[in-house]
């Protein structure tokens, strides 16, 4: 069963006349399952078993479509490799420093944040992003 956030992605992109191949939809689909926030490599290898003739050109070329579309952002922090985030809410992300796990925090006190910074600034601000880094429990040496 397809969540409601998948559906409305798929429908957004149907409305901008991006043809939904069986290899798009894949994509899509295990970024909307998947809670990891993955590079474009992770993605190709967990679906390279069903899509054999699929390339990683073609994952980066299905998150570019998806990045304009709107419903999927790139996350970068300074590495070598994104990795992509579905656009459901809005959200912050929590980073491991020592093996990069990024896990999803909301906390909507922050919303507000923009409306500040636009009155103080006089910008038009457009959208924000914070980062909070630490060590997740995998890693976190035991007591």
């Amino acid at each position: 069963m397809a969540s409601q956030s998948l559906v409305e992605a798929i429908d957004a992109l149907k409305s901008t006349r991006v043809r939904m191949t069986p290899q798009r939809h894949a994509i899509l689909e295990f970024l909307y399952e998947t809670k990891a926030h993955p590079t474009a490599d992770e993605i190709y290898k967990a679906l390279e078993g069903r899509f054999p003739n699929m390339s990683v050109a073609t994952v980066y070329n299905n998150l570019r479509v998806f990045k304009e579309v709107g419903i999927v952002k790139e996350l970068s922090y300074g590495d070598s490799s994104s990795r992509f985030d579905c656009v459901t809410t809005n959200h912050y992300h929590v980073i491991c420093k020592n093996c990069g796990k990024i896990v999803d925090f909301h906390y909507p006190g922050l919303d507000e944040v923009e409306t500040l910074a636009e009155h103080v600034t006089g910008f038009e601000i457009e959208n924000h992003r914070m980062e909070i880094y630490g060590t997740c429990t995998t890693c976190k040496p035991s007591h």
